[in-house]
Formats: structure tokens, C-alpha cells, sequence
């Protein structure tokens, strides 16, 4: 059986990010051989991986990528179990490279982009990290001539990739800054689906002071606080945060352009979190002693 060195184990450690421990028994079953351990032991982290793959992820960070010429964007969402672990530097710096993958190939393909080695690098951090890790969801964003992307993360949680017509970098920016804190619904009234305003007009209806309202009365009192309702929830019509006095499409507009559209990702949006009592967890456990 080969000797295993000192300074071998402390190569591994440094090439892969492992424990000592660990690093030591790979290299004794390889032989020595570093090369041949590490694949090993991504065979094996491949395995850990799959154990944790059934553990919810809904913490982690949004990342973006413009194009210089704001041609194009894309934003992804990368997951992991805790906040902790999405604000470890081997996580931000994979989250990274997972954007600047997505951004060199436009696309939104998670499965496609993630094959082969991106994916033995999210089995590798998982293996390091202990945590079930994954890229939950991508999208691409295009300008037409004369338009421009922008972008914006609030807190690493929150990413937004908005479209106008005519502007600059800055406005576009300023706008995904309005989209982050004040999440609008639709870009544009027309847009409101109209399942939504069909919901929002039961409950308008419902209202105590439409009890006994004569039907064009209360006809006209709908179609009021409908169009209220698509002024709050329309990106073009909300108040612009930076300058209350106008609205965002005024704001776009005296800049020289048009908004089109955006996409908004929360961290964690519709995942739904298993709650657990560590506290209880940790009495339970010691109540078996």
C-alpha cells in the first residue's frame, strides 16, 4: 500500500475543498494516485447528491447577466437549503458560473445547460456544502432594434430583467429598481388576464356598499374601482418610486421610450418550505438518551 503524504492530502483538500479525513481514505483507496480520487470521489458525491436531492431548497439567490449592448439578459435562480449556505463564497462564486454559462449559451434550457460538467460541479458543492443545491429555473430576455435590457438584484434575493424601446441603460435599470420594490402584476392594463379581473369583480360586487345599488349604478362603481385596480397593478400606470409625481410609462417616456415588458424572480416563489421545530427536534433526540 502506497504511503499517503502529507502534502498530497493537502493538495486534494485544496482541489477539492474536502476534509482530511476524507481526503486521506480517497487517496489511500486510489493508491495515491490524485486524479483517480477525485474521481472517485465524485462518483461518491454524485451518490451523497442524490440522497439530498429530496430535501426542499427554497433559499438561495437570483443572478443576472446583460449583454454590453443591452441587447439581451438572462437571470437564473439557484437554490439551496438555508441562507447560510447562500451566502457562503463557494456558493455565490457557483451561482456565478451557473449565470455566465446561461448568458454565453441565451438559453433558458436548465437540463441542457446543466449536463455534464456544470452538473458534476453543482454534485461537487453539494458534497462540500451538505446541502441539497440546485438551478430551479432560468429565462432569456431580448430587445428588438432600438431596445435595451436592464437589470437589477435587491439583496441577491429578488432579480428583475426589464425591456423598453428607445431608452438607455439607466432608465431600464430604474425601472427593474420600480418592479423589485413594488411588484406589479402585468406590464400594461391590456395585459391583465381576464380571469384576474373577473376574480377582482366578484369581489368588488361583494362589497357592503354595493348591497341594493341599482344595476347601472353599480355597473359604473365596478368599472371605477376596476380601473383603480389595474392603476395599482399595471407597471405603465403604478406611481414611480423614484418620483411619485409621475408614473412609470411618463417617467420612460420623458426619457424618449416605451416599456415593454419584465420578469420578476423571488427566491423560493411557490415552494412550498417544510417547517421544522429544531428545538423540538433536539429534545426529542435527547429524551432517547
Amino acid at each position: 500500500m502506497a504511503a499517503i503524504s502529507a502534502s498530497q492530502v493537502k493538495d486534494l483538500r485544496e482541489r477539492t475543498g474536502l476534509g482530511m479525513m476524507e481526503c486521506k481514505k480517497a487517496l489511500t483507496e486510489a493508491g495515491g494516485d490524485i486524479d483517480v480520487a477525485i474521481e472517485n470521489l465524485r462518483k461518491s458525491s454524485g451518490l451523497k447528491a442524490a440522497k439530498k436531492a429530496g430535501r426542499t431548497a427554497a433559499e438561495g439567490a437570483v443572478v443576472t447577466r446583460v449583454a454590453d449592448d443591452g441587447s439581451y439578459g438572462v437571470m437564473v435562480e439557484i437554490n439551496s437549503e438555508t441562507d447560510f449556505v447562500a451566502r457562503d463564497d463557494n456558493f455565490i462564486a457557483f451561482a456565478d458560473k451557473i449565470a455566465d454559462a446561461f448568458f454565453a449559451a441565451k438559453s433558458d434550457d436548465v437540463a441542457a445547460v446543466m449536463d455534464g460538467e456544470l452538473e458534476s460541479a453543482r454534485e461537487q458543492l453539494v458534497q462540500k456544502i451538505g446541502e441539497n443545491i440546485g438551478v430551479r429555473r432560468a429565462v432569456v430576455v431580448e430587445a428588438a432594434g432600438g431596445g435595451v435590457v436592464g437589470e437589477y438584484v435587491h439583496g441577491g434575493r429578488i432579480g428583475v430583467l426589464t425591456v423598453l424601446t428607445g431608452s438607455d441603460a439607466q432608465v431600464a435599470k430604474d425601472v427593474a429598481m420600480h418592479v423589485a420594490a413594488i411588484n406589479p402584476s402585468v406590464a400594461h392594463p391590456e395585459n391583465m388576464p381576464q380571469e384576474e379581473l373577473d376574480a377582482e369583480k366578484a369581489i368588488i360586487l361583494a362589497q357592503p356598499d354595493m348591497a341594493g345599488k341599482p344595476e347601472q349604478i353599480a355597473e359604473k362603481m365596478v368599472q371605477g374601482r376596476l380601473k383603480k385596480y389595474l392603476a395599482e397593478n399595471s407597471l405603465t400606470e403604478q406611481a414611480f418610486v423614484k418620483d411619485p409625481n409621475q408614473t412609470v410609462a411618463e417617467y420612460v417616456k420623458a426619457a424618449g421610450g416605451e416599456v415593454v415588458g419584465f420578469t420578476r424572480f423571488g427566491v423560493g416563489e411557490g415552494i412550498e418550505k417544510e417547517e421544522v421545530d429544531f428545538a423540538k427536534e433536539v429534545m426529542e433526540q435527547a429524551g432517547r438518551r
